[in-house]
């Protein structure tokens, strides 16, 4: 439970951040949960496949929110085409 509890916050900070920066807004709690715990997914993926590992909350924070900064530059790329 307190694992789940430590994922949801680090993908709604994660959202908020890349919503931010992207954006210039967030997405509201739900959104940016959403789009920070997806692009956690995303950034472990990516870290993983460019052979790079994330320790500790700061490198999960950074991790989940490369990986949503990329998914939602992948999104807005493909609402363009």
């Amino acid at each position: 439970m307190n694992g789940t509890l430590w994922f949801l916050l680090i993908g709604a900070i994660a959202g908020w951040l890349a919503g931010t920066i992207r954006r210039g807004y967030g997405f509201g709690l739900i959104g940016n949960i959403v789009v920070g715990v997806c692009g956690a997914f995303f950034g472990g993926f990516l870290f993983d496949l460019l052979g790079f590992t994330a320790t500790g909350l700061l490198g999960s924070l950074l991790m989940a929110t490369i990986g949503a900064l990329v998914l939602l530059a992948l999104i807005s790329f493909v609402r363009r085409a």
